[in-house]
């Protein structure tokens, strides 16, 4: 029908008015046209798809009573593990490392009664990024190791002094005390060989090669928390420590001359008359060191078996032997000091001298005695140097030397 008017038909209006509006172009066709923005498989948001990657970790999110020398294994099938971190529930960071068999260990054992969360990347053959996390918490030990260390945190010592770490329970098994040993880190400011040696079953000890180099810095860390020590037997808590090596003061205690010279950094700067043990109460031979002070104690011949025979109260005391050796004064001994051995087996000095040395004294200095009949033991307090470098280094469950 054609307008009278216009002479156009009302069909051709109602074309050019679709046209106007784009709705024609909302048609089927099967020409070569291009999908309108946002249809499916168009160009600006293309279709969803899951991921190549699927990230899987054990322990699994949740677990509870985990062994604290268990690692984590990651695994991402349809792609590859890029990382994994594992932290506290503080948010610090736990220092360990990714094997090439998809497990992650850390330096040093997870601490017991714990949470941690593992952080997991990987990436996929799709080429894209994918991360999981987990929580688990570690087991609160049935049975506890509790230790203790020697010097004391920030101590000045002698140029003899050794590290001891003390053990609440015994550790006998060879594997357990290799663990131990590994877990313990020594750092020197001035680094020499030196080595772990088991004096006992619940003790442990560290001396260099050679006496300590003067001003040495040592900084010794057990990781102890989360460490298996036989069964069901878990350390609790880490234990640290650092000292400094003082001057040099080398004491050599004649029992036939009958005196102590005593040198700093090599020179003699005092020799002492001294009286040592008598016939059946002789001193010891060995080098041993300035264990302990105490300017009074009370020397009690009960705690040598003998009771009974002397109760004295002494002054200036310096502990060499676990057993009861001391270098201390001996007012009453004067007249024999420098002369001849009568003592039950101390070093006896003039109270002056005994002072003097007293004072001068460090823990861990070397105090060496020779010229008796009695030979010190080893293990008669801390004795590092009553064992020669090989039977010292056979004492160890590594049986090598540290290198800090």
């Amino acid at each position: 029908m054609r307008n009278a008017r216009t002479g156009t038909t009302i069909a051709g209006a109602l074309a050019a008015a679709l046209m106007t509006t784009g709705l024609l172009a909302a048609g089927c066709s099967s020409g070569g046209g291009t999908a309108p923005p946002g249809g499916p498989g168009g160009a600006d948001t293309p279709a969803r798809r899951e991921p190549a990657a699927k990230l899987s970790i054990t322990p699994a999110d949740g677990t509870e009573k985990v062994p604290p020398d268990t690692g984590v294994g990651v695994r991402a099938d349809g792609g590859k593990v890029t990382g994994v971190s594992v932290a506290d529930a503080k948010g610090r960071a736990v220092d360990g490392a990714l094997g090439s068999d998809g497990t992650w260990r850390p330096r040093w054992p997870l601490r017991p009664s714990t949470s941690y969360t593992v952080t997991a990347k990987a990436t996929g053959t799709d080429g894209r990024p994918v991360t999981a996390t987990a929580t688990f918490t570690t087991l609160k030990p049935k049975r506890a190791l509790e230790s203790g260390m020697s010097p004391l945190d920030g101590e000045k010592v002698g140029v003899g002094m050794p590290v001891q770490l003390l053990l609440s329970r015994p550790v006998t098994a060879e594997a357990d005390r290799a663990r131990i040993e590994r877990a313990l880190a020594v750092r020197m400011s001035e680094p020499v060989e030196g080595a772990w040696s088991w004096v006992s079953d619940r003790e442990v000890q560290f001396r260099p090669r050679e006496y300590w180099p003067v001003g040495e810095r040592v900084t010794v860390v057990a990781h102890l928390a989360g460490l298996r020590v036989g069964r069901d037997v878990w350390g609790t808590k880490d234990r640290s420590l650092t000292f400094t090596v003082g001057p040099s003061h080398i004491t050599k205690v004649d029992a036939r001359a009958h005196e102590a010279v005593v040198r700093a950094g090599g020179k003699v700067v005092r020799t002492i008359p001294v009286s040592l043990g008598k016939p059946g109460d002789d001193s010891y031979s060995g080098v041993m060191i300035a264990q302990e002070k105490a300017a009074e104690t009370v020397m009690d011949s009960a705690t040598v078996g003998k009771p009974g025979e002397y109760r004295i109260r002494t002054k200036w005391n310096v502990r060499m032997t676990y057993s009861g050796t001391f270098f201390h004064a001996a007012p009453w001994s004067t007249g024999a000091q420098g002369n001849r051995n009568v003592s039950h087996g101390c070093v006896n000095a003039s109270p002056d001298d005994a002072r003097w040395f007293y004072e001068f004294t460090q823990r861990g200095d070397i105090i060496e005695v020779t010229g008796t009949s009695r030979k010190l033991q080893f293990g008669n307090g801390p004795t590092p140097w009553a064992r020669s470098w090989k039977d010292w280094l056979a004492g160890s469950a590594l049986g090598k030397p540290v290198n800090g």
